[in-house]
């Protein structure tokens, strides 16, 4: 199978390191800086801008596409202009070919579901997004699994939690504190990396969450976590202590109000295994490192 990776970063770099031995690969980002860990990874490297489909030519046929651009961290407008003006450039681009892809992956977010004061959501759970940048998201998820299929192509989303993993475990963050209360959601980018390939080689289905087995809150998970890197575990403060701040900003105070516990028994049922089940296992690597250089 040929495939196609735009927006070969964080995670699109393991899927092409995941996939390298047994596909033929295409790396495709929008500046050239990154072209050389594209090929070291495995794939073929190709500079191209998805909001720009003269670009997107120099890309050949492909079997399947992951959509794994990234906005760069920015506004709504900077993410509305990649993941919904983007991902219907490459839909029109590919689904016009004389050859279009078989399957395409639209990698998604959980923050797409909103607010459910702390219970459960899955694949089946409404979406209910609470900020521009998660209406964008879930637009996007919109013409993944509707426009594509009107160009033949089976369109599927694969909603990651927060991810973790080299260079973004954050130990810091939770070592040191404030922690302010709320749970985490997360999964090792090996294992987001994981369920992408799983969709492409191993099943049809639409829409995975892609998460671990087990989410926590956040001052059990940095208590957990001060206690195996062997220091004292950080100050803590709730929810209303954290929104008293008169310099948060909208985004923030949206986020701190948001809260659910995402489930992954779909992609569990289906066969999946984890490498990293939870973040005991995830975090393992990074507390070493912690405790060598204490």
């Amino acid at each position: 199978m040929q495939v196609g990776i735009l927006g070969c970063g964080y995670v699109g770099l393991e899927l092409a390191r995941q996939l390298s031995e047994e596909h033929d690969l295409i790396g495709v980002r929008r500046s050239a800086d990154g072209l050389a860990a594209v090929k070291a990874a495995g794939a073929t490297a190709i500079k191209a801008d998805v909001t720009d489909r003269t670009s997107l030519e120099s890309i050949p046929d492909v079997d399947a596409l992951v959509f794994a651009a990234s906005s760069g961290g920015r506004g709504a407008a900077a993410a509305e202009r990649v993941y919904v003006d983007g991902l219907r450039t490459v839909v029109e681009e590919f689904g016009e070919r004389d050859t279009t892809p078989d399957r395409l992956i639209y990698t998604s977010s959980t923050g797409v579901y909103g607010d459910h004061g702390g219970d459960w959501v899955d694949e089946e759970t409404p979406l209910s997004p609470t900020t521009d940048k998660t209406r964008v998201l879930a637009e996007a998820e919109r013409i993944a699994r509707e426009l594509a299929p009107k160009y033949g192509i089976d369109g599927g989303v694969a909603r990651f939690a927060g991810l973790y993993g080299p260079d973004r475990y954050r130990l810091d963050r939770y070592v040191n504190g404030p922690v302010t209360d709320g749970y985490l959601n997360m999964i090792h980018r090996d294992d987001a990396a994981g369920i992408v390939r799983f969709m492409l080689e191993s099943t049809d289905e639409e829409l995975l969450l892609a998460v671990d087995d087990e989410p926590v809150d956040k001052w059990s998970f940095a208590d957990w976590l001060a206690d195996a890197c062997g220091v004292e575990r950080p100050p803590k403060r709730t929810k209303p202590e954290r929104l008293d701040d008169k310099g948060l900003s909208d985004a923030a105070r949206r986020r701190i109000l948001t809260s659910k516990r995402c489930s992954n028994d779909r992609v569990r049922e289906l066969g999946y295994t984890f490498t990293y089940p939870t973040y005991r296992e995830g975090y393992r690597a990074a507390i070493d490192d912690y405790r060598r250089g204490q």
